[in-house]
């Protein structure tokens, strides 16, 4: 089985890596169907438009005052994550008993790079990771 993601989304998940570095970063991680980006057509005419391809990040800190008080989770948004990035600063480029799960979950290990993140089921799985250069519909709020 083969993950899509961009490489917008890839660049700056290892950024946040870095930054939080050397505590560990966990990011939910929400998928949109390849039908509706834009990019390298030759990229996407072989994808089936309904295939998920992760293209969003929530930072996990968002919404964290409300989630205390009120129990009610505002930085993770209504139709949830189905993925989740988490990095290791001292290894292991494997999933962990520690890391929270998802369907597919993306690890990276040092060196910050975009090659260093493997993706795996919530099994430890190894899966393929298949980088779109492609972009999401622009969002606007009315």
């Amino acid at each position: 089985m083969a993950v899509y993601a961009t490489d917008g989304l890839l660049e700056v998940l290892i950024e946040f890596a870095a930054d939080r570095e050397p505590e560990k970063a966990n990011v939910p991680i929400a998928a949109t169907p390849a039908g509706e980006l834009t990019g390298v057509d030759s990229q996407l005419a072989d994808l089936a438009p309904e295939i998920p391809v992760l293209t969003h990040f929530y930072l996990p800190d968002a919404a964290g005052s409300v989630n205390a008080v009120f129990g009610v989770d505002l930085g993770t948004p209504s139709g949830g994550a189905q993925a989740r990035f988490v990095s290791h600063p001292t290894g292991p480029r494997a999933v962990t008993k520690t890391d929270d799960l998802a369907g597919v979950v993306l690890v990276a290990v040092p060196p910050w790079e975009v090659r260093t993140v493997t993706a795996f089921d919530r099994n430890g799985t190894e899966l393929e990771l298949r980088r779109l250069d492609a972009e999401p519909p622009v969002e606007r709020i009315e």
